[in-house]
């Protein structure tokens, strides 16, 4: 599993200008999804063959110079509780302030590691005022400049080297689900409903965070581990602190389950941060699965649930294959409908499609349309394979693979979605040169 690196300090330090040089590197975020409206603080990032997700705590915190220093606390106490790592970023032209020396102390307490990231060093006057910030306590310090890259390398290597070595994703017998979703959309419901007031454990498993378990369930006759990641605590009323929250508490339980199930509000639609969550599964290529919880309130006439399924799918697309069950937890409707779908889900993502099998039908479908001509250069497909990868990937070997376009990718990811069940799961399209 990644580990989770949050990115702290006070406004104008260069958070989010360092955030984005981190997840350029490798650029890790190929595409950003329409409609996200906060892709940009989350990123996977990777250094040397060593995967990592990247949260910049600035972006959730609304307002600019005058944010009151109680938030910045907020931010940096949420940080500690989720993340693994800590970059504290603090600002070499205005020395140390009396916000950066609160967030120093809260730090010092912390028994995770934290870099101490001094910004904005782009010259030999600078690199000596640097050493001013050995007075907040936290040892070595790496100065560098966010905007012109200098120094990130070092912070990198220095960062990855305390990451654990990079496990490959375990095939675990049991379907590992986790139950996500914005607060109050009925997840504990969800949960209780389906694993009842007797639990029928199995064996429990330390979780990946302090209130994380993974849980071995029987249920409706089938075995699988539930990932309950026990709900979002209400720390306070303002609205970013518990979105930020519900995204680092997504982001830890998405990364370490196969099946990511989806809850949403009737009551409310399909909004913004369930769109967040939606995209993090997807970006994390597992597999998805939407319950609209509240159907029970919901004034219905034949076509409502049709209409809402539309609406869910026109914000989620391209990736709109995706299931979308409609329950109610309180009247525990269509439950068992929705873990048959999870399992089917599960399975559709281990999906492995014979070389033979998979050239034979799709270079057949290639030849009658293949990809249009660019500058009058005509792209041949010669040949394409499944990769040994945990999750669906495909590549596809081109004489030109760089003149081939996303339309004409999306038209095989469609095709490939007719012909094989991938049903919920995200699926890669590589092309490679011959």
């Amino acid at each position: 599993m990644n580990s989770i690196v949050a990115i702290v300090g006070r406004p104008n330090v260069g958070k989010s200008t360092l955030f984005n040089r981190l997840i350029q590197q490798r650029q890790a975020i190929v595409d950003s999804v329409s409609g996200v409206t906060r892709d940009r603080h989350y990123g996977k990032s990777e250094w040397n063959g060593v995967p990592f997700s990247l949260i910049d705590t600035g972006g959730y915190v609304k307002g600019s110079d005058d944010i009151f220093e109680a938030e910045i606390r907020k931010q940096v106490q949420l940080a500690i509780d989720e993340a693994d790592f800590i970059l504290f970023v603090v600002d070499v032209t205005t020395g140390i302030t009396p916000t950066d020396g609160e967030v120093a102390s809260l730090l010092r307490r912390v028994k995770k590691p934290v870099f101490l990231i001094v910004n904005k060093v782009d010259n030999a006057m600078r690199e000596a005022d640097a050493a001013e910030f050995y007075a907040l306590g936290l040892g070595e310090y790496y100065s560098l400049s966010a905007i012109n890259g200098s120094g990130t390398g070092e912070i990198l290597d220095a960062l990855v080297k305390k990451m654990p070595e990079p496990t490959k994703e375990e095939q675990s017998e049991l379907p590992r689900f986790t139950v996500v979703g914005r607060p109050n959309a009925g997840k504990s419901s969800f949960i209780n409903a389906l694993i009842g007031k007797e639990r029928n454990i199995v064996t429990d498993i330390a979780g990946t965070t302090r209130d994380s378990i993974d849980t071995k369930f029987n249920k409706f006759g089938f075995d699988f581990s539930l990932i309950d990641t026990a709900g979002i605590r209400k720390k306070s009323k303002v609205k970013e602190d518990l979105e930020f929250y519900s995204v680092m508490r997504a982001v830890r339980s998405i990364e370490y389950c196969d099946v990511a199930i989806l809850i949403i509000d009737a009551t409310r639609g399909f909004q913004g941060q369930d769109q967040n969550i939606f995209w993090l599964a997807q970006k994390n290529r597992k597999g998805i699965v939407i319950l609209v919880n509240k159907w029970d309130l919901i004034e219905k006439d034949t076509k409502t649930a049709k209409k809402f399924e539309e609406e869910i799918r026109e914000e989620i697309a391209p990736f709109t294959d995706v299931p979308i069950v409609f329950v109610s937890a309180l009247n525990k409707q269509r439950l068992l409908r929705a873990l048959e779908t999870a399992v089917d889900v599960f399975k559709n993502r281990n999906n492995r499609i014979a070389t033979s099998k998979l050239n034979e039908t799709m270079l057949d479908i290639i030849d009658r349309r293949p990809p249009p001509a660019i500058k009058g250069k005509f792209v041949k497909i010669k040949y394409c394979t499944q990769l040994p990868t945990p999750t669906p990937q495909f590549v596809f070997f081109a004489n030109l693979p760089q003149y081939i376009r996303d339309p004409y990718k999306r038209f095989l990811e469609n095709k490939m979605r007719e012909i094989y069940n991938f049903n919920g799961v995200p699926i890669t399209i590589y092309f490679r040169k011959k």
